[in-house]
């Protein structure tokens, strides 16, 4: 495990849905972060390895779901009701702790990022 692979970015009018995925190797919690245009990488939601606990940024709480079938080795972010203020380069990360963590150096493994482009 040391690489991880995006897909599912694309342009999509506000009030749209998009699925990114991430194929994912390996016992690890996971995480999807986003970093917008002059701003710093943030959190978006998180995923312990067996699935059952999850974290999500206030912002997009209700709108956004992560999953995860380890029999596909695949992370999902379903991310439904997008906002302008949702357009990103989105990045899929994976974490030796099988505990989620809303901190970014807490995951040793990170993807290319893609890009999820919200327009009003």
């Amino acid at each position: 495990q040391g690489r991880l692979a995006e897909s599912g970015g694309g342009l999509v009018q506000a009030g749209g849905s998009l699925t990114l995925s991430c194929a994912a190797s390996g016992r690890y919690s996971m995480g999807w972060f986003r970093q917008a245009p002059g701003k710093e990488r943030e959190v978006v939601a998180c995923l312990s390895w067996g699935g059952s606990t999850t974290y999500y940024a206030d912002s997009v709480k209700g709108r956004f779901t992560i999953s995860r079938d380890n029999a596909k080795n695949t992370v999902y972010l379903q991310m439904n009701s997008l906002k302008p203020e949702d357009t990103a380069i989105y990045y899929c990360a994976a974490s030796r702790r099988l505990t989620i963590s809303s901190t970014s150096t807490e995951y040793s493994y990170w993807g290319q990022g893609t890009q999820v482009t919200v327009s009003s």
